[in-house]
Parts: structure tokens; C-alpha cells; sequence
């Protein structure tokens, strides 16, 4: 995409967390940048647990784009976000597996699940 930035951001405030969905077009660009816009989105809501529900199209991202896109969040995000619940409706299992380990061990509390469901569960469950 050279860098042009297509995507939408949908956000509902649910009780607890935030509900994100993005749609558009699956680049470097377009994930790097919408991280950042949620990032500033909770920071504005005062609501510091998110469910980002990622229904990006194209080709999946490299690793070594994935390792950086998850490290470079993880050091902005750290302190700030206490959950974040991921679903990727159009990934494979193996990427989004490691760049929740990439985020974990930048201690960024980051959880993949396969299901919208799922992750609301998880987040719900924090308050228990």
C-alpha cells in the first residue's frame, strides 16, 4: 500500500472496555496506525481495557513486520492498557500467537482468542 493508511475504526464503549473493530485493508501501515489511534482512543475514554476486533483484507504480514509492529506498541501501550482482547477474523493461529508473545514479554497484557465471544468473556472476567 506504500504507506497509504485505509482503514475504519468502529469503536462501542461496552461496560468495562472498549469494543474496536477495524476494517480496511491489511498493511505494516494501516495495523502501526490504528494501534496508535486506540491507544489515544482509550487514553480519551478513560478506559484502559479494549477488545479489538480486526477484520483487515489482503495478504497476512510478514513476521519480522509483525515482531515490530508488536514490540514498538507494546513500549507505547505499556503502563497504559491493562487488557486487550485481539481477534483477528482473518488471521492464521501462528501469527497472531506470536505477536501476542512479542507483546506479553514487552509486559503488555495482550490476549488472542478465536471468538468475539471468547474475548469478551476474558475481559469480563478481570472484574471477577
Amino acid at each position: 500500500m506504500n504507506g497509504i493508511v485505509t482503514y475504519k475504526l468502529a469503536v462501542d464503549v461496552k461496560p468495562g472496555y472498549l469494543h474496536v473493530v477495524v476494517t480496511g485493508q491489511n498493511s505494516k501501515e494501516n495495523v502501526a496506525q490504528y494501534l496508535e489511534r486506540l491507544r489515544r482512543e482509550c487514553a480519551a475514554r478513560d478506559c484502559f481495557r479494549v477488545l479489538v476486533e480486526e477484520r483487515l483484507e489482503g495478504p497476512r504480514l510478514e513476521t519480522m513486520d509483525v515482531f515490530q509492529i508488536a514490540s514498538n506498541g507494546s513500549e507505547r501501550a505499556r503502563g497504559q492498557l491493562m487488557a486487550i482482547a485481539y481477534v483477528d477474523a482473518n488471521a492464521d493461529g501462528g501469527s497472531m500467537q506470536f505477536a501476542e508473545t512479542v507483546a506479553v514479554n514487552r509486559g503488555l497484557p495482550v490476549r488472542v482468542f478465536s471468538t468475539v465471544a471468547d474475548a469478551e468473556e476474558w475481559l469480563q472476567s478481570l472484574d471477577r
